[in-house]
C-alpha cells in the first residue's frame, strides 16, 4: 500500500511541476511577494497531496515563538518534506542553498524566481561575504531566511556537523535566530521513493538574540537546542497542535 500511495504521489508531483515552472517564469513582472505567493502554491499542493495520498500528517508546537519581523530560521534537515512544509507553516521566506540547485530542470528554474541566496560552497570567504550582503537585503525586503546548518539531509537518529555559515550570517545581519527541530525523516527519508504514513512533529524554539554573540557561540546554542529538542519530539507529539500558517506575516 505504501508503494502504491508513493507512486500516485510521485506521478502527481511530476505532473504539476512542469506546469508550475511555466507559471513561475510568467510571474517575473510581479513583485517578489506576489511571485512568492503564486509559486509556493506548488509546495502547498505537494504537502496536501502528501497528507491525503501518503498519510503524512503534521503538527506544530511553539509557533507562537515566531517573531513578527523577519529573522533567520536555523533548522534540522532530514528530508525534502521540510523544504516544502516551511513554505506552508512560516512567513514568506528565501533559502540559502548551493547554486547547483538552480540548474535542476523545472524545479530549480522555479526556485530561481523566489530570490534565493545561491552560493558557491567552494568559494570560502567570498561565499560568506555574499551570504551576509544578500541576507541583509532579503531581511530588509521583508523575507525570512531559512538555513539548514547541517548542510545536507541527515537520517533520523543521526547528527550532522553544524556548519557556522548560518550563524555567521545571523550575527553579521544583527538578526534573531529561530531554531527549529522536526522528525520529517521518519516519514519521508532522504532520496527514498517510499513515503510512509505518520505524524511529523515540528517544534519552533524561542528566538535567540545574536547581539553580543560570536558566530561560534550562536551556532553552538542553536545546535544544543535543536539536538536536545529532537530527543523530546516523541513527548511533544501529544501536545496541542498549532498547524495553522503564520497568518499575520502572510
Amino acid at each position: 500500500m505504501a508503494f502504491l500511495r508513493s507512486l500516485i504521489f510521485t506521478i502527481f508531483q511530476w505532473s504539476i511541476t512542469p506546469v508550475f515552472t511555466v507559471v513561475s517564469l510568467l510571474t517575473f513582472p510581479f513583485s517578489r511577494l506576489t511571485r512568492y505567493k503564486i509559486i509556493t502554491t506548488w509546495s502547498r499542493w505537494c504537502i496536501g497531496a502528501a497528507r491525503v495520498v501518503c498519510g503524512i500528517e503534521y503538527r506544530v508546537v511553539g509557533l507562537e515563538n515566531f517573531p513578527k519581523a523577519p529573522c533567520v530560521i536555523l533548522a534540522k534537515h532530514q528530508s525534502a518534506w521540510e523544504t516544502l512544509a516551511f513554505q506552508v507553516l512560516f512567513p514568506p521566506q528565501v533559502w540559502v542553498m548551493k547554486r547547483e540547485v538552480l540548474w535542476i530542470p523545472f524545479f530549480g528554474w522555479g526556485v530561481a524566481m523566489l530570490w534565493p541566496i545561491a552560493i558557491d560552497r567552494k568559494a570560502g570567504a567570498r561565499a560568506l561575504r555574499q551570504m551576509a550582503e544578500e541576507g541583509r537585503k532579503r531581511l530588509d525586503g521583508g523575507f525570512y531566511i531559512v538555513i539548514f546548518p547541517e548542510g545536507t539531509r541527515v537520517a533520523p537518529g543521526e547528527r550532522g556537523a553544524y556548519h557556522p555559515g548560518g550563524a555567521w550570517l545571523t550575527v553579521k545581519a544583527k538578526a534573531l535566530a529561530v531554531p527549529v527541530a522536526h522528525n520529517a525523516g521518519e516519514c519521508w527519508r532522504k532520496n527514498a521513493f517510499i513515503k510512509r504514513p505518520g505524524l511529523i512533529t515540528v517544534s519552533v524554539g524561542k528566538p535567540i538574540d545574536s547581539s553580543g554573540l560570536s558566530p561560534a557561540e550562536l551556532n553552538q546554542r542553536v545546535e544544543d537546542w535543536i539536538e536536545n529538542e529532537m530527543l523530546r519530539l516523541p513527548q511533544l507529539a501529544a501536545l496541542p497542535s498549532s498547524n495553522a500558517p503564520h497568518g499575520a506575516a502572510h
